[in-house]
């Protein structure tokens, strides 16, 4: 059974309240049960942190012995270096997602620090994001 890490950064714990209208209105933990029963054959694991380094300690835990994780690395994806060279250090596949298309919102969000140490890059498609990006690692 594969091992799958979804990791959240800053600010997708307030999913489900924050700006409904780019995020929806449900909460990830709710979300993370659907995703659960809809993938009952990969072994699902989710951690979300506001805190940059938090985020990198969790990928260097995992990143020798999961089979994949997805990342969507809130605000820090255009700031970050440090978590591009977590991802770089590592050697399980990172797919990168975005709930929102970040290329339609302000051009600060066209920059990822992510997406050249990714597998690959998924975006736009709401909270389906992560389902295409767990068929992506099935």
């Amino acid at each position: 059974m594969k091992k799958i890490l979804i990791l959240n950064g800053p600010n997708l714990n307030l999913l489900g309240k924050r700006e409904p209208e780019i995020y929806g209105s449900q909460t990830f933990e709710d979300y993370f049960t659907q995703l659960k029963a809809q993938f009952p054959s990969l072994d699902l694991h989710y951690y979300q942190s506001n805190v940059e380094g938090e985020l990198i300690n969790k990928i260097h835990e995992v990143g020798f012995s999961f089979d994949g994780i997805i990342l969507n690395a809130g605000a820090y994806t255009h700031t970050s270096v440090a978590l591009g060279d977590a991802i770089k250090g590592i050697t399980t596949p990172v797919i990168e997602v975005h709930i929102s298309n970040t290329f339609g919102r302000e051009a600060f969000r066209h920059q990822s620090y992510i997406s050249p140490n990714a597998k690959g890059v998924i975006l736009g498609f709401g909270m389906k994001s992560y389902e295409l990006a767990l068929k992506a690692l099935e």
